[in-house]
């Protein structure tokens, strides 16, 4: 589920001692040890929700004393939940925040540049679980949404075309508008078999008997989170309307 393992960012304009972490991981003493090596640590961000991203983010903030802050306040450990549309400007760089639910209500991503064009000067953007670096994300229960997570991909298509995008699992991606416009592409393609689905099955057909007819092609091991998304894409489907 978390293919390689998830991604720990580390952020920091040239020659700025303070950096930015986004996305602490799990609580595993030696990786949060790494992290807050890298310091000293300003702030630490979370892209969303989930253990994978979230576990180790009250032990990052004791081993450096840097605020936490994430869209859900529980998951806020001395800083201010996120708000969607601000600017955070801290070790060199600015962080404009963006929503992007749909794999789960609180998922944001992060477009960050140096002012001035330092570096590189082009932005890059971390994308979370909306967007990985191989495969398709999962519309998570209880909360993610296909209808905001298509929404969400407008978003970042439009913000990352040309640009790097940095996922929470998988290598980097070249081009994010690319890969957006792919995930769209399969989205849709997969809202088509489960409506062909339906109308073998009938329409009232239940997320199991879909998931059956529709991801033949899906390893066992994977066949939960396939499940998940067809939650999502039967409740999308049948708020469609008539």
């Amino acid at each position: 589920m978390t293919l390689d393992g998830t991604r720990s960012y580390v952020l920091r304009a040239p020659g700025t001692p303070s950096c930015v972490v986004v996305d602490p991981g799990p609580d595993e003493e030696r990786h949060l040890a790494t992290l807050a090596e890298a310091g000293p640590v300003e702030l630490v961000l979370v892209t969303h929700r989930h253990a994978d991203h979230t576990a180790g983010s009250a032990r990052l903030r004791a081993l450096t004393g840097a605020p936490v802050r994430a869209a859900d306040p529980e998951h806020c450990h001395g800083g201010d939940p996120l708000r969607a549309g601000e600017a955070i400007e801290a070790a060199g760089v600015r962080i404009d925040v963006l929503a992007t639910p749909g794999h789960t209500a609180d998922s944001v991503s992060f477009v960050v540049t140096v002012p001035g064009g330092a570096g590189t000067g082009a932005p890059v953007v971390l994308t979370g679980d909306t967007v990985l670096g191989q495969g398709t994300t999962v519309i998570a229960e209880p909360d993610g949404s296909l209808r905001d997570y298509l929404a969400s991909l407008d978003v970042l298509e439009r913000v990352g075309d040309g640009h790097v995008g940095l996922p929470g699992h998988g290598p980097a991606i070249d081009d994010l508008g690319v890969a957006v416009r792919a995930y769209r592409a399969h989205r849709l393609e997969r809202l088509d078999q489960v409506r062909s689905a339906l109308a073998a099955l009938g329409p009232t057909a239940d997320a199991d008997a879909v998931v059956a007819h529709v991801y033949t092609d899906v390893d066992p091991s994977v066949r939960r989170a396939a499940r998940q998304s067809v939650v999502a894409q039967l409740a999308f489907l049948r708020d469609e309307p008539a």
